[in-house]
């Protein structure tokens, strides 16, 4: 009963993606949503890779990091040089743009995760800033000029899939039995470490698989939008991030995607207004917090308490 379940269940939502795949590829090719709209709906997709990723880090595994705007510079970096500069496919560019983003955070998490709270929190924010001054000193990727007239090969199936597949590894690396080892790091680091678990190990693995999705999300930034600069990776698109993770709740991928939609639509709809634009943006977030601390899910996940009560009814 359980296993048929759980088949329908997954029919239901291969069936409820596909038709939105189908319905919104059907409005761009008959220009029902213009260039307007498909520039937000990249800007959601990009949005919700990015909050996926970092609630990853921040919110299942309990570590403040603030520098995940960096790992979306090596990314987006990375493929513009394989496809731009190298001539390569965009799917060699992404996963150039996966690997590199993920050896960024290998190389920076090892070190670094062993510190802890604040500690961890200033060292994730320095290195983020040393990626971005690197690259403007580098001639090769045309240092603070960044790079320009990037050919557009960020498409709404590229999105789509982007996406899709960030959410998938997430849920299921975090319903696997490393998923509940990562959250035993962020529920009492000190007891899961007399309970025999490498917190280190965890640590790092969840800090390389979020940046490895950041650098995925940067190349398809960067096929979108034409043109990379090292300062559009800086702290304040961090703390963009951030807020997105905080405002959806620590350790729901549910709330990283609503939180991500909101924030995206916010600031859309916001353009119109540029003088009072930051500060309708703040107040909202800070009612938002006053009223709702714990974010707008907290921990839970939509889908389990729909389907939870749906399937605990019947049965």
């Amino acid at each position: 009963m359980q296993i048929k379940s759980k088949f329908i269940r997954f029919c239901i939502d291969v069936l409820v993606l596909t038709a939105l795949f189908i319905l919104v590829q059907y409005f761009i090719t008959t220009g029902l949503l213009d260039q307007y709209y498909q520039i937000n709906l990249a800007s959601m997709c990009i949005n919700i890779i990015l909050a996926v990723s970092l609630n990853l880090i921040n919110g299942f595994t309990g570590q403040l990091s603030l520098g995940h705007a960096g790992f979306m510079a090596v990314g987006a970096y990375a493929s513009v040089v394989m496809t731009q500069m190298l001539g390569q496919p965009f799917i060699v560019g992404l996963i150039v743009a996966c690997l590199a983003a993920a050896l960024g955070g290998f190389i920076i998490g090892v070190p670094t995760l062993r510190l802890r709270g604040d500690y961890l929190a200033i060292a994730t924010l320095a290195l983020g800033e040393i990626i971005r001054v690197t690259l403007q000193n580098i001639d090769y990727v045309n240092g603070p000029a960044g790079i320009l007239g990037i050919t557009k090969m960020t498409t709404w199936p590229w999105l789509f899939g982007a996406t899709v597949f960030t959410v998938l590894v997430v849920v299921n690396l975090i319903n696997s039995s490393y998923g509940r080892a990562i959250i035993s790091v962020r529920e009492d680091e000190v007891a899961s470490e007399l309970m025999g678990i490498n917190t280190t190990k965890y640590k790092v693995m969840a800090f390389v698989i979020g940046a490895m999705l950041a650098g995925l999300a940067g190349a398809m930034y960067a096929h979108f939008f034409y043109i990379i600069k090292p300062d559009t990776f800086n702290f304040m698109k961090s703390f963009d991030i951030l807020v997105m993770v905080v405002l959806g709740g620590l350790g729901s991928t549910t709330g990283a995607i609503i939180a991500a939609l909101f924030i995206t639509a916010l600031t859309a709809v916001l353009q119109s207004f540029p003088a009072i634009r930051m500060i309708l943006y703040a107040l909202i977030l800070i009612i938002v917090m006053i009223y709702r601390p714990q974010g707008l899910m907290g921990n839970k996940e939509l889908s389990r308490q729909i389907f939870g009560r749906i399937w605990g009814g019947r049965k």
